[in-house]
């Protein structure tokens, strides 16, 4: 039980974190791709400072596993680069609320991977965040700016839906730290190419926002999220991180002045109801 509430209290933080990681992509001035780029480049190296820290063995004990954590290192980029993107187009309501459907994919993707039975509590729970995240979506035109904002934080979702199902098949053989260092240093590698073909220039409010988004909402969040799957499944942590756009847009509206409609706070509402009774009933 103390371990399970551990685990709740981890990965509630890490979604904190999470919900305020979204704000940087309005803050720094820089195209999506290359903000994912520095944040996985400053995450892996305090990640690797962490696991000489704690003498945490980094080799892997089979083979195969390299290919597996170099798979989650390119869908972790994909992830990334689709929710800043969404959040640059529209808003960080927009994204971070879309980017909330993962608790949907995750609830039909998870019996798929462990064979496990979908409950019908678990379909209504996710069909009601799925309202939730109609509420925010007032124009549906392919050729507006929150269509666009949408799709890319849908494409998130899944995509870190998927990511979330795979640490799950890894995390009891492995330490947080490991399997965090691995896909960011994964992700590194995949986007460097980046760097030479946009060139960025940077200000100094540039660098320092990079490094604090790849030391605290990235180092930091991503191990405790891991860490917290060892006691929940990734099913409760998906509906928790439905929290998520809640911070966000909370932050957005003090930091940015983004001033939500009363629809996307309805939206959020409804949203972070299905968060808190996913986590009591755990």
């Amino acid at each position: 039980m103390e371990s399970n509430k551990k685990s709740l209290v981890e990965i509630h933080l890490a979604v904190l974190l999470f919900g305020l990681s979204g704000v940087f992509g309005k803050l720094i001035n820089q195209s999506s791709i290359i903000i994912v780029l520095g944040r996985v480049f400053f995450s892996s190296i305090f990640l690797f400072i962490g696991i000489l820290i704690f003498k945490k063995n980094i080799k892997l004990n089979h083979r195969n596993h390299y290919f597996y954590v170099s798979i989650m290192g390119i869908i972790l980029a994909i992830h990334w680069f689709t929710f800043f993107k969404a959040i640059q187009v529209s808003t960080v309501a927009i994204g971070l609320f879309t980017f909330s459907t993962f608790a949907v994919f995750v609830t039909f993707l998870e019996p798929l991977f462990f064979k496990e039975r979908i409950k019908g509590k678990d379909i209504v729970v996710a069909s009601i965040t799925i309202i939730g995240v109609f509420l925010i979506l007032p124009d549906f035109s392919l050729s507006s700016n929150v269509t666009e904002g949408a799709l890319y934080g849908i494409i998130s979702a899944l995509t870190y839906a998927v990511l979330s199902i795979m640490n799950r098949k890894f995390v009891g053989e492995y330490s947080s730290l490991i399997i965090s260092f691995y896909e960011q240093f994964v992700a590194t590698i995949v986007l460097l190419p980046f760097a030479f073909i946009y060139k960025p220039v940077f200000s100094t409010g540039d660098i320092i926002f990079i490094i604090i988004l790849g030391l605290f909402f990235t180092a930091l969040a991503h191990s405790l999220f891991i860490n917290g799957l060892k006691g929940v499944k990734t099913q409760v942590a998906s509906i928790i991180c439905s929290l998520e756009p809640v911070y966000g847009v909370l932050f957005a509206t003090i930091i940015l002045k983004e001033m939500p409609h009363p629809q996307v706070l309805l939206g959020g509402s409804i949203i972070l109801a299905t968060s808190i009774y996913s986590t009591l009933k755990n």
